[in-house]
């Protein structure tokens, strides 16, 4: 199993990917992790008790990788639960770097289905509650099994 600590000024997310269930976002993001894309960038947007994101090199929600990922949403694992990584879009097919982490399900279960779930916080959950709106992404640690 892949895993991946997300380091910020907050404190420390371990993450534990869902590499069965969604293979190639969870590949999309660990390179680039592994390439230091999300070194320095923002959570752009905190909305409470719904969700943190970050990912964006413009730091406003507009920017992206440059290219565009597909959405794999037929996984056991698609749920916003409270924790969960999943990949911010414009529509399908249109992910690339945004990712965000949920506060709680009370406000995200529309989301299930919609947007590809790839990894949940195991560890640091707290941090989450932490974050605010302009809070870097100090570095994202990769850790292969």
């Amino acid at each position: 199993m892949t895993k991946a600590e997300i380091h910020t000024g907050k404190g420390v997310m371990k993450v534990d990917f869902y590499d069965n269930d969604a293979p190639g976002t969870v590949e999309n993001f660990v390179k680039l992790s592994k390439d230091g894309f999300y070194d320095g960038l923002n959570f752009h947007r905190v909305i409470p008790d719904f969700v943190i994101q970050g990912g964006c090199p413009e730091g406003t929600g507009v920017g992206g990788p440059g290219y565009n990922i597909k959405c794999e949403l037929d996984g056991e694992n698609q749920y916003h639960d409270k924790g969960v990584l999943s990949m911010a879009h414009a529509g399908r097919e249109t992910g690339g770097s945004q990712f965000f982490v949920c506060h709680s399900r009370s406000n995200t279960s529309h989301l299930d289905r919609q947007h590809t779930c790839f990894g949940k916080v195991v560890e640091g959950l707290e941090v989450i509650d932490e974050i605010s709106q302009g809070d870097k992404i100090e570095k994202i640690v990769i850790i292969e099994d």
